[in-house]
């Protein structure tokens, strides 16, 4: 068997070659899912061949198989008196963000927690966007934060923060913000917490407030108003990405916009509509997604991550799953289970169907067979080719929506990847590069995509393991990001520096899951209504009265459309997505020993 030795011998010089380059250089073996670059050895796939007399294949996940039982002693359990104290840090951790808000910052937009001061617009700079797109001159963390009150259980301080958003609070502002921005963080949380006042059926008791006469819709219609504007003049429907409060479309603005950021709104405008009893906001948002949707490839199915307004020529190629593109795919399953229109669920279902034949690498079983874990990576839109070896930060919301879409094994796998990276930086930096091991894009301002899938998960498994995930990403916050009023953002995963910057999300949605994630006790988990969370993590519930609308359908049915409709309707009635976890899966790990093994070796742990 001359060839044979010829192989091991190969095998022999190559683990030779990189554990040389290994020790000098530090150039360890990289994760390749599949393709061959510099400098990548693809140690994971080697297959040692032993001779044919009753001999077997040795796989190369037994390299990872070792003392297995360490995490089964980790993670398997996770006692009451813990879960309790992590609760109890949860909401510690809000309230020194919050009562540090309120006193230093409020009425400002945001707190800058190590000078202990509050920051509105950039004035001075206002094509500073990373600033001025978010930050309104309204009150944006109060607002952001209305409902996050609720599931902490506080109703006066709810009230409190109700009555100051009525009192102090308007949007005839001369502010340039991002349409996307001020529709999720300000427009969501006003109509949700609308909801809570006024819908008897929610899970928090009576917190309804004396003389409250629908003041937060009112707001939250005046915004939607104002955001209208975006709408107008463009050649394919698809908004501008940003208006002046006061006067609209800025005479400057670009005809440039990312995907996510104009088929996002369809949550807030649809409820909105349906609120009030007019079609128009439903109207646009709908059109807006439509108008994306028509220009995805007849290759791929892909769209891409920008687009130019005007022309529907995209601009930016990128098909991916994190910024750009994220909340576009979420949004479509959650309007169906919003509205119950069933070609929004078409439409996610051939997204999905892309996404999985085109973006998705790895072993075709989650938790089973050879090769490597699944991976989402970034491809042209127009071939499916790969563009780059990072994935970024948002993209861990995936996780999340695939348990919403019943494919809970899918979500184990890749939740553990991002869990993985956490282990290594504790934090998740904003782009990592899977192919070096290490950030690209190295700051981390305290985003909740993660927390949010581990308490999906943890929702839909019961598992044990997702309150250890927790509990290390709340000991990672509390020993790296917390200074003298609040938590700041990671300049710097490595070393851990600073920036003087605590974004209203972390209120709304990192404390809030962080929170949840260890109260089973809490009236929301306890409701016999069901509720869904939007993108910035307001709950809005999936209510009958959401599906019924006032008019007739706002949109002559396209050929396209109905057999979209149609193919739902066959979807629905004949198949259905959940993975059910057996009992028995909550006593073990959720992912196999070996297979955390070898996600871990693979961001570098060891």
């Amino acid at each position: 068997m001359q060839w044979r030795s010829i192989v091991v011998g190969l095998v022999v010089l190559r683990l030779t070659l990189s554990c040389v380059l290994w020790l000098a250089f530090g150039l360890g073996p990289n994760v390749s899912w599949g393709f061959n670059f510099p400098l990548n050895f693809n140690l994971h796939r080697i297959e040692l061949f032993k001779e044919q007399d009753g001999a077997t294949e040795t796989s190369y996940l037994s390299l990872f198989e070792g003392e297995r039982d360490e995490y089964d002693k980790r993670y398997s359990s996770f006692p009451d008196k813990l879960k309790t104290k992590m609760k109890g840090m949860a909401k510690d951790m809000f309230y020194f963000g919050y009562d540090n808000y309120m006193k230093y910052a409020f009425p400002e937009d945001e707190l800058n927690p190590i000078d202990c001061e509050g920051r509105g617009p950039d004035v001075i700079n206002p094509s500073n966007i990373n600033i001025n797109d978010v930050l309104g001159n309204y009150s944006l963390t109060l607002i952001d934060t209305l409902d996050t009150l609720l599931v902490l259980g506080n109703v006066s301080e709810f009230h409190r923060a109700v009555k100051l958003v009525i009192d102090t609070v308007s949007f005839d502002k001369d502010s340039t913000v991002q349409v996307f921005e001020a529709n999720i963080r300000i427009l969501g949380s006003l109509i949700s917490a609308h909801i809570l006042l006024t819908d008897p059926k929610h899970p928090f008791g009576d917190v309804g407030l004396e003389d409250y006469d629908n003041e937060l819709l009112h707001l939250a219609h005046d915004l939607a108003v104002r955001l209208l504007p975006a709408f107008e003049n463009t050649g394919t429907g698809i908004p501008y990405p940003r208006v002046n409060l006061k006067s609209g479309v800025p005479p400057d603005s670009i005809n440039e916009t990312c995907t996510a950021g104009a088929g996002s709104l369809l949550v807030e405008f649809g409820i909105l509509s349906r609120l009030i009893g007019d079609s128009t906001f439903e109207w646009v948002a709908r059109r807006a997604v439509r108008a994306l949707w028509n220009l995805r490839s007849n290759e791929t199915g892909l769209l891409g991550n920008v687009v130019n307004i005007q022309t529907g020529q995209w601009v930016g190629k990128q098909s991916g799953l994190g910024a750009g593109m994220d909340s576009f795919y979420e949004y479509l399953l959650k309007s169906y289970i919003l509205f119950g229109e069933k070609e929004d669920y078409w439409m996610f279902q051939a997204s999905y169907e892309s996404i999985q034949n085109h973006l998705r690498r790895g072993r075709e079983s989650c938790n089973e067979g050879e090769g490597d874990p699944p991976l989402y990576v970034n491809v042209n839109m127009f071939n499916g080719r790969i563009m780059n070896t990072w994935i970024d930060s948002l993209q861990a919301f995936f996780p999340g929506l695939l348990v919403l879409n019943g494919d809970v094994e899918e979500a184990i796998c890749l939740h553990a990847f991002y869990y993985a990276i956490w282990k290594r930086f504790g934090a998740l930096p904003e782009r990592y590069n899977w192919q070096l091991q290490a950030p690209d894009v190295l700051f981390y301002p305290l985003r909740p995509e993660l927390v949010e899938s581990t308490y999906l998960l943890y929702q839909a498994t019961k598992n044990p393991f997702y309150l250890h995930v927790g509990m290390d990403i709340l000991e990672s916050l509390e020993k790296n990001a917390k200074v003298r009023c609040g938590y700041a953002t990671l300049h710097h995963v490595v070393d851990k520096s600073k920036e003087d910057r605590m974004e209203s999300f972390f209120l709304s949605e990192t404390c809030k899951y962080l929170y949840l994630l260890f109260d089973d006790e809490n009236p929301l988990h306890k409701s016999e209504n069901k509720y869904i969370f939007t993108t910035e993590g307001h709950m809005v519930p999936i209510d009958e009265r959401f599906r019924e609308k006032q008019w007739s359908d706002v949109f002559p049915l396209e050929e396209a459309a109905q057999t979209a409709r149609d193919t739902s309707d066959r979807l629905s009635s004949n198949t259905s997505n959940c993975e059910r976890i057996p009992e028995e899966r909550r006593y073990s790990l959720p992912l196999k020993s070996v297979y955390m093994r070898q996600i871990d070796h693979m961001v570098g742990l060891f």
